[in-house]
């Protein structure tokens, strides 16, 4: 009843290719976005911010990145943490170098550093796919993260190994360090992740995107149409390196105000693979449904306990923590592989179609 769409008519092929063809859908984000930039941020708390909004954000972005590249384009990638501290790093590099550069800016300058890396380490796709890529992605996270801790340089020789994040000012406000306020970083993340998804969609829905599941669906028939493999390939890990590195610069600058090299080691990354996973391959709202999944349950998992008086330790916690998530991933990968985000599409297609079956 609520997604009624008599009297809707397409009348032309622009219509029916829109990108809200329910006039529905883009009632139902007009309400998300005013949830986000209106609700939130006049309930929530301080642990909120911290501990579910902010973080649930900066991982959806960083599973986007990688859903560009392995649900859109076909190509499998297990180096995520160390492309989002190669932009981390370079965040910091260009902070400490030119002082007064403007942190957007620097945040934007970062994702280029690290879809240069991403490039460099998806050259291999061109001769390998499927399992050896992913082991060649695999050697990629464990090289950048020894690079990490062993080039000084990157953290201007502190003598602990790890980069801090000062206090950084924008229009005369602090949008980090420890003198920000949660509320204006949360600003600052959802109005990049806007961005960023803005772009996400509209590159996934042209003729790049079109092409890049061309390349994924079967490479062979794509490459005898007339496609550019070697082009295609390397534009994917470009624009998903790219995206995973803003990601990164924002989960050291918006989010942790700190971070050592094991930060970004191989548990970040499949900790990205599993909300892209969860939320489902190959969609855009599948990154934030399967990133509310899994930020959100290790925070009810350890505050939900107590809330009945039960007792229960913190390492308790993150066993259970983990093996939920684990049965969760299992069990999306029996029921529903394409994850939550296809579990939407099929609640959305019954509510078309209610009361009458199909």
């Amino acid at each position: 009843m609520l997604y009624r769409t008599a009297g809707q008519f397409k009348t032309s092929y622009e219509a029916d290719h829109a990108l809200f063809p329910v006039k529905q859908d883009a009632w139902l984000l007009g309400f998300i976005l005013v949830l986000a930039f209106v609700v939130f941020p006049m309930t929530a708390n301080e642990f909120a911010f911290k501990a579910l909004l902010t973080p649930v954000l900066i991982y959806a972005l960083a599973a986007l990145g990688l859903n560009i590249l392995t649900g859109y384009a076909g190509q499998l990638s297990l180096g995520t943490g160390a492309f989002m501290g190669v932009g981390a790093y370079a965040c910091y590099k260009l902070l400490t170098i030119f002082p007064e550069l403007n942190i957007l800016i620097a945040i934007g300058l970062s994702g280029f550093f690290s879809a240069a890396v991403g490039v460099a380490f998806g050259l291999p796709s061109l001769r390998i796919k499927g399992f050896y890529l992913a082991i060649a992605t695999l050697a990629a996270q464990f090289f950048l993260v020894w690079l990490f801790e062993k080039w000084a340089w990157l953290y201007n020789y502190n003598a602990s190994g790890a980069i801090q994040v000062p206090t950084i000012e924008m229009f005369g406000v602090a949008v980090a360090g420890p003198n920000a306020r949660a509320i204006v970083q949360y600003y600052f993340v959802l109005c990049v992740v806007a961005l960023v998804t803005c772009f996400a969609i509209n590159i996934t829905r042209g003729r790049i995107g079109r092409i890049w599941k061309s390349v994924r669906d079967m490479d062979i028939a794509a490459e005898l149409v007339g496609i550019n493999l070697m082009k295609a390939k390397l534009s994917a890990f470009a624009v998903s390196s790219y995206i995973v590195g803003i990601s990164g610069a924002l989960f050291v600058f918006l989010w942790r105000g700190a971070a050592e090299p094991n930060l970004f080691d191989i548990p970040l990354s499949f900790r990205v693979l599993f909300i892209a996973i969860i939320g489902g391959l190959g969609s855009i709202l599948g990154n934030y449904l399967g990133a509310i999944l899994i930020v959100a349950l290790p925070v009810i998992i350890g505050t939900l306990p107590a809330t009945f008086g039960i007792p229960i330790s913190s390492s308790m916690a993150e066993h259970l923590n983990t093996m939920i998530i684990g049965g969760l991933i299992i069990m999306f990968l029996i029921v529903e592989p394409h994850g939550l985000a296809r579990f939407w599409e099929i609640i959305r297609e019954k509510l078309i179609m209610w009361p009458f079956p199909h």
